[in-house]
């Protein structure tokens, strides 16, 4: 699997997800009192950890790893904006984590630097006070303590435009620091509550490194004045591509089972080769990589038979007969020719078998990572600003089909996700799917129908426009060319009504004043009518149930959050069916507008939509789960248009800029996800220079009432509330349709069969001092 960082671009000083991800391998609604999954942590489990565990007394000391890894760390300071994952492996051996993250992905304690860290106070402000463990020390000898706690907070709070940082979220809510009634202890006063408070000062970064800008900014790049973590950074060397960690000697928790960890840069499409090879002994790969050492283990009792993979094996007997009479035939250019050819598929099945041999000293330990991959959907303008369209688009996908395709092969749960915010085992987990319903190839045609996308629309001319009448299509949509129209007002009065149904008013919550959001402006409901009328023969649906759609569906995420009692089915205006309610579905009656695999259009233009995809060799899943999309919208009558670019541009030039109507891409989760979710869901703001503010919300679709809930989560102290609210989020994030979850990521990584502690983590975050060889190895070659 391949792997992109997300561009921070322009990110209103709001904490931002570390990565966005590019995998290879993240309307009927149900009837109300059935659209949840019910109370959810105790029924979704996380899948287990594969890292071969084994306590300390049977791992051995001494020793050095090699660990691939994508790149050579662009920066040691991980709240730059171009830190990347091989940055946070590094600040994750060499730097304080004060709460890491257990296997169900739940914040927890790390009793190596804190006793305790706990809320003391609520009222008037809240303050948290930690107390740090007494052996705690930087590599310098100098003990962890207040210092270095304010000198972060300084950094990161944002007042300071000096400090060059990527995300400051918490931070800016802090109102002062102080030592406690001892050196050991640090008193946090926040201005106002703040939930993920547990998310600050990991990772702690010593006062030396955060005291200037100079440091921050340009030291911290390449080297850590002190470091107090079970390892310590020796060397990086540029040439080699490979960051050097070695024991930390001042390190007081248990010591590092291995003497050093070598980090190697190695694309992902030399990772098996360079296993082979013995150069490395561990790394993330694909699925072809987890074949090929799967392969081996089978071809060791072969006896040294010819294998049935590899260079040579898809020649047909026939084919080889015909290329041995041409290498000794009479032609003479001929039988040079196969003679060569055949020369090559003979090294190369002997540099195959070779490779195969050492492959078969590896293990490829599986889970599923931390992150899903989703389809996004560019609602700034075209057809996918009209969220008929969005909602017809999810409708349309057999989300458990995808999901197989890619987790099925590799004996792996393929349940699809059921939140945009967690994953299956975290707190916040609950599966609001139920807010756009299952697959239905009928519901899909009703609502393009509903949207003016027919059957015969696309041999339709264009009706003339009324004087005086706008350009505009129902619920502000744009016109197939990509010519938005539509007004931009009346949107936000609607989302503050909506905001009305929450429980009191947020503290902080958005102002609707100067907000709006691309593809969310409706025109009122008789003006939709009206519409609707002037265009009938386009349109089967009657104008009733359609005018109340977006009704319904807002009613429906609202149920899918806070429960079946929670609102009255009578009051969205129509009638229930076995899998869904009025207003997401063309009416009981209405005709399927359009045979299986029919194009729909509009005013005399097919609907298509540009699938972007990445081209590159770890990026073949990806493709075959695109191809798989666009044969499911087919069946709708939605054509697509696949343009594949290289990897590299892919998420800068085409999903950050917004040149896509249909992009794949994956999004880790989160412990934290009122604060590092936002930025990926928060409504758009027209900037001063007039383009766009999107932070990470690439789809360019959100809400006023969805921030609003994310606000409110974020300062809610009650973790029971606060949970509550980020389902409600959820729920009116799968309303919007911007994205759709697909599947939870593979992942797969190749270790050598000698080591212990390492391998799929999953969740939990890795344990760096207990990883090592077995002690049943010590004395044999596999020990490095």
């Amino acid at each position: 699997m391949s792997q992109v960082e997300a561009l921070r671009g322009r990110t209103c000083s709001r904490r931002l997800r570390s990565v966005a991800l590019l995998t290879s391998g993240v309307l009927a609604l149900p009837a109300l009192a059935a659209c949840g999954s019910g109370d959810d942590e105790s029924k979704a489990k996380p899948p287990a950890q594969d890292i071969a565990p084994a306590g300390r007394d049977a791992t051995a000391d001494g020793g050095t790893v090699r660990w691939a890894v994508d790149s050579v760390p662009a920066t040691l300071n991980a709240f730059q904006a171009d830190a990347d994952a091989t940055t946070a492996r590094i600040a994750g051996a060499v730097l304080p984590a004060l709460f890491t993250v257990d296997e169900r992905g739940r914040p927890q304690r790390n009793p190596d630097y804190l006793e305790s860290a706990e809320v003391v106070e609520r009222e008037p402000k809240q303050v948290v006070l930690y107390k740090l463990n007494q052996q705690a020390v930087w590599s310098d000898g100098r003990e962890i303590g207040a210092p270095d706690f304010l000198s972060q907070w300084r950094a990161l709070s944002g007042k300071d435009s000096a400090f060059w940082t990527a995300r400051n979220a918490g931070y800016e809510r802090i109102d002062r620091i102080e030592r406690g009634s001892s050196d050991l202890e640090v008193k946090v006063t926040f201005t106002k509550p703040y939930a993920d408070w547990r998310s600050l000062f990991t990772p702690l970064y010593p006062k030396e490194v955060t005291a200037t800008p100079a440091a921050f900014n340009e030291r911290a790049r390449t080297a850590l004045a002190a470091t107090a973590g079970p390892f310590r950074v020796q060397r990086i060397d540029g040439k080699a591509k490979a960051t050097t960690l070695v024991r930390n000697p001042r390190w007081w928790g248990r010591r590092a089972k291995l003497e050093s960890l070598v980090l190697t840069a190695v694309p992902r499409e030399q990772r098996v080769a360079a296993l082979a090879a013995g150069t490395l002994d561990v790394a993330e790969i694909d699925r072809s990589g987890a074949e090929r050492i799967a392969y081996a283990a089978k071809d060791a009792g072969r006896g040294g038979e010819p294998v049935a993979h590899g260079p040579g094996a898809d020649v047909t007997p026939s084919a080889a007969l015909r290329s041995w009479a041409l290498a000794h035939g009479s032609d003479e250019s001929l039988a040079d020719t196969a003679r060569a050819a055949r020369e090559r598929t003979a090294k190369a099945q002997r540099l195959y078998a070779e490779e195969q041999s050492a492959l078969r000293g590896f293990r490829v330990r599986k889970s599923l990572e931390p992150a899903y991959t989703q389809l996004a959907m560019n609602g700034e303008s075209g057809p996918l600003a009209d969220e008929r369209v969005r909602r017809a688009v999810a409708r349309a996908l057999d989300r458990e089909e995808l999901a197989d395709t890619v987790l099925g092969p590799l004996g792996l749960p393929a349940e699809p996700p059921g939140s945009h915010l967690a994953l299956a085992g975290q707190p916040v987990y609950k599966d609001g799917s139920g807010a756009l319903g299952k697959q239905s190839t009928q519901e899909a045609q009703g609502l393009l129908a509903d949207a003016g996308w027919t059957p015969g629309g696309a041999r339709q001319k264009p009706e003339p426009a009324e004087a005086g009448a706008g350009a505009g299509g129902p619920s502000g949509s744009a016109s197939p060319s990509g010519t938005k129209d539509g007004a931009a007002k009346g949107d936000a009065a609607k989302d503050g009504d909506r905001a009305s149904d929450k429980p009191g008013a947020a503290p902080d919550a958005a102002s609707d004043d100067g907000l709006y959001i691309v593809g969310d402006d409706k025109p009122a409901a008789d003006a939709r009518l009206r519409d609707r009328a002037a265009a009938a023969t386009r349109v089967l649906a009657p104008a009733p149930g359609a005018a109340l759609q977006s009704l319904a569906l807002e009613q429906q995420a609202r149920t899918v959050a806070e429960g079946p009692g929670s609102a009255d089915t009578a009051a969205a205006g129509g009638q229930h069916r076995g899998d869904g309610v009025a207003g997401a579905y063309a009416p009981r009656g209405t005709a399927a507008p359009a045979p299986a695999g029919g194009a729909v259009g509009k005013d005399g233009k097919a609907l298509s939509l540009r699938f972007v995809l990445p081209s590159g060799p770890g990026s073949q899943v990806l493709r075959s789960v695109g191809d798989k999309i666009s044969a499911m919208l087919r069946r709708v009558g939605i054509r697509t248009e696949i343009v594949k670019v290289d990897d590299e541009n892919y998420f800068k030039d085409h999903v950050a800029s917004g040149d896509y109507d249909l992009a794949l891409y994956s999004w880790p989760a989160s412990a934290y996800p009122a604060t590092d979710a936002r930025p990926i869901y928060a409504k758009p703001k027209p900037a001063s220079d007039g383009s766009l503010l999107v932070e990470q919300n690439y789809t360019r679709v959100g809400s006023d009432y969805i921030d609003q809930l994310f606000d409110q989560a974020a300062g809610e102290l009650d973790e029971g509330t606060a949970r509550d609210l980020m389902r409600r989020a959820d729920a009116r994030i799968w309303a919007a349709a911007g994205s759709i979850p697909l599947y939870q990521r593979p992942e797969l990584v190749a270790v050598r069969g000698s080591l212990a502690n390492v391998g799929a983590f999953g969740f939990k975050s890795p344990l760096y001092q207990d990883i090592g060889y077995k002690k049943s190895q010590v004395n044999g070659a596999e020990k490095r």
